[in-house]
């Protein structure tokens, strides 16, 4: 029993539930109807007392309330699982979120949509240009590494109509996010110069680490500069340059990149060692590493129209890599010529042309088949390297990087239409202006 004496008097089945005997105390009423059990001299949910059961009609009872003490309890369960649901779903948007799942701003998450589409070069059409650029005045920027100057070229007359030095060594000129000014970067002088091309003069430089290349995020917060000798990605405030995050990459020499369509990550080549880095562009982080079969000197990357394949141009393979970007492999290998450089996408996204450095030629590839369907030999030899395509789509202009000249070539019918002389060591030429809503970096990445 509960309480009082123990008892002498013979016992009976009773499942504890005897009377008291006198003097015993018995439990307080609130322990009444616990659950529809009911316990000694207290009265029921329904009036009774408990002692007024037999055994024999108290296992019903009993089994009724531990089915209702269950099915309680069941209920308390399923009520916390639904009050807890919303705080585990912000939970883990929370965790995405740190750990760059879903892009860090509302403008990234516009512009990745805005990147994908059955031709991520739709806006890229002929004469297609923004109003931003609409009136500025047609030219061909040539950047003269070993002579550390920038010829102005006039496209209409093949001719040289403005010269200016630029710092130590520029490399490429690149168009801004915004397109309303084009920088020269010089990596050894550690600047960008800035061109206006409204008026094609320079207007002053920034200083910044090591800009051997320069792109820009797919909402354009951010530039990311190529800083090559120091091994790195700058992510830098894409008005200011001003440094928000170094990126230490491990591989050496990255300098050329492009985005998969929804801009999620991006694919570097790493020149000097033959690998390729991909990086999640909200997170910051290093998502893989890639070692090309060697020999291998990867250099220009571009995304093909439907998205499907990044090309990756080898100076040492003599060929174009196709890499499976989500999956991060190398899905395929086209020969094209001697020292492959750089990668153009014609007006149209059929075609891409490929700049094979070493030998003098440019390869035509059909991107719908993934096949080389045609080269162009340039008259007299040559090294075309890096460059861009008219506004109308129909010259291809390439610098020279060893010969000191400039190629504009009909891309109708492949033949050369002037070769014009420029400074020692040309290299990242910009055609400008070029169609497209927006740049995301190098000599003319369009969106």
């Amino acid at each position: 029993m509960r309480g009082g004496a123990a008892s002498s008097a013979p016992s009976q089945p009773s499942y504890g539930l005897n009377r008291p005997r006198e003097g015993e105390k018995t439990l307080p009423k609130a322990r009444a109807d616990l659950s529809g059990v009911y316990w000694p001299g207290t009265r029921g949910q329904f009036g009774w007392r408990a002692d007024d059961f037999s055994a024999l009609q108290f296992l019903p009872v009993l089994r009724s309330g531990l089915i209702r003490l269950f099915f309680t309890t069941l209920l308390f369960v399923a009520a916390a699982l639904l009050f807890a649901h919303p705080l585990l779903l912000i939970s883990s948007v929370s965790r995405r979120l740190q750990e760059g799942s879903f892009p860090r701003s509302a403008g990234l998450r516009a512009a990745a949509l805005a990147l994908a589409g059955e031709d991520i070069y739709a806006a890229d059409r002929p004469n297609e240009l923004s109003p931003t650029v609409r009136n500025f005045p047609s030219r061909v920027y040539v950047p003269n590494s070993e002579s550390a100057s920038v010829d102005v070229i006039d496209p209409t007359t093949y001719k040289v109509v403005d010269h200016f030095a630029v710092g130590r060594l520029p490399q490429h000129i690149v168009p801004s996010y915004d397109l309303k000014t084009l920088y020269v970067l010089d990596d050894q002088g550690y600047a960008l110069s800035k061109i206006n091309p409204a008026t094609a003069k320079l207007e002053g430089n920034v200083s910044v680490d090591d800009p051997y290349n320069l792109y820009f995020t797919p909402d354009g917060t951010e530039a990311i500069v190529v800083a090559e000798a120091l091994h790195r990605l700058d992510f830098r405030d894409a008005q200011t340059m001003k440094m928000k995050f170094p990126l230490t990459v491990p591989c050496d020499g990255p300098n050329h990149l492009d985005y998969s369509d929804d801009g999620r990550y991006f694919i570097v080549s790493c020149e000097f060692d033959g690998k390729l880095i991909k990086v999640d562009t909200a997170s910051r982080k290093i998502l893989g590493v890639r070692q090309l079969d060697r020999p291998a000197m990867p250099q220009d990357v571009r995304l093909s129209p439907d998205a499907k394949v990044f090309y990756v141009a080898d100076m040492a393979a003599n060929g174009v890599h196709e890499i499976d970007g989500d999956q991060f492999q190398v899905v395929g290998f086209l020969k094209t010529g001697k020292g492959t450089h750089g990668l153009l996408v014609s007006r149209d996204s059929k075609l891409m042309y490929i700049s094979n450095r070493g030998e003098g030629s440019i390869s035509v590839m059909d991107l719908a088949q993934r096949k080389i369907i045609a080269k162009w030999k340039l008259p007299h030899g040559g090294s075309p390297d890096m460059g861009g395509i008219s506004a109308d789509g129909k010259v291809l202009w390439l610098s020279g990087r060893y010969n000191s000249e400039v190629y504009a070539i009909d891309v109708d019918t492949g033949k050369l239409l002037a070769r014009i002389p420029v400074g020692k060591g040309p290299h990242g030429l910009c055609v400008y202006p070029q169609p497209g809503r927006y740049s995301l970096g190098h000599t003319g990445l369009f969106r």
